[in-house]
């Protein structure tokens, strides 16, 4: 068995699960998750390389596309369904595409993973060009509808990256940019679910956010570009105004509506 099968894969290191106690169970898997952020830590160099070359391409009107199966997929499109209403850029900025389509996003869609054209078509249906960036997400390192993916994004020009927890996977060797997060054993083993999935959820916060302070859509600390789609987001955008301008709640609200923005508010009064 090649190495990289035997970091995700290998047997957990409890046993006899069912014979523990809730808190035993809870504790154990809390030792565990305790290992996670301290190895996405090892791979920031990597993270880093990617958010700057996707800093460069979004100023030219480049993309971000994630593609990936199961829990690796739905992640993907978590992150970048989260943009438009935090930062404010439009939907079509940052893409997550999964093996299987969007019935997959809620049910399994059997062998999906396994198709290596898939991607490339489901890529080209969004008019990919060599601006745009194609980062794969794969546990295992290993699913064929990512590894077509890459390859043939690769082929035509953009660049790729890949968040893996098998290093040296062929995933991994298939991108410019390989993020590899070795997170050990899983608790119950081969549940990629949990450890995996929680470091990648971390790289994805990361390179995200990362590339919208990079970009301009943070300013100080703050979420000045979010949408303001709901009761308790238009009190956050008042309060940031109010504590940016100095001003009460009232006038911050009344700003708020004639600007449509927080940032927009800002600019306008300071």
């Amino acid at each position: 068995m090649s190495a990289y099968h035997k970091i995700t894969e290998q047997t957990s290191l409890y046993d006899q699960l069912e014979n523990m106690s809730t808190d035993d169970i809870l504790l154990n898997m809390n030792n565990e998750d305790q290992k996670v952020a301290l190895a996405v830590r090892e791979v920031v160099p990597a993270i880093s390389k990617l958010v700057d070359e996707l800093a460069i391409r979004f100023v030219d009107g480049g993309r971000l596309f994630y593609i990936g199966a199961g829990t690796s997929g739905r992640l993907g499109i978590l992150d970048a369904s989260e943009i438009p209403p935090t930062f404010g850029l439009t939907h079509e900025r940052v893409i997550g595409l999964i093996a299987g389509g969007d019935t997959a996003i809620r049910k399994a869609v059997e062998f999906a993973e396994d198709d290596t054209k898939q991607a490339w078509i489901d890529l080209k249906e969004h008019r990919i060009t060599a601006k745009d960036v194609v980062v794969g997400i794969a546990a295992s390192g290993t699913t064929p509808y990512v590894i077509g993916g890459v390859k043939d994004a690769r082929a035509n020009g953009i660049l790729t990256a890949c968040i893996t927890n098998n290093p040296g996977s062929p995933l991994a060797t298939s991108v410019d940019i390989p993020i590899e997060v070795n997170v050990g054993p899983e608790f119950v083993t081969g549940s990629t679910r949990m450890k995996s999935g929680t470091s990648q959820k971390l790289v994805l916060n990361m390179i995200s956010t990362a590339l919208m302070i990079k970009i301009g859509r943070v300013e100080g600390n703050k979420m000045v570009n979010m949408q303001l789609n709901n009761n308790k987001l238009v009190d956050r955008g008042a309060r940031f105004i109010m504590e940016e301008l100095h001003i009460d709640k009232d006038r911050a609200l009344a700003l708020l509506k004639k600007y449509g923005s927080v940032k927009a508010a800002i600019d306008a009064e300071k």
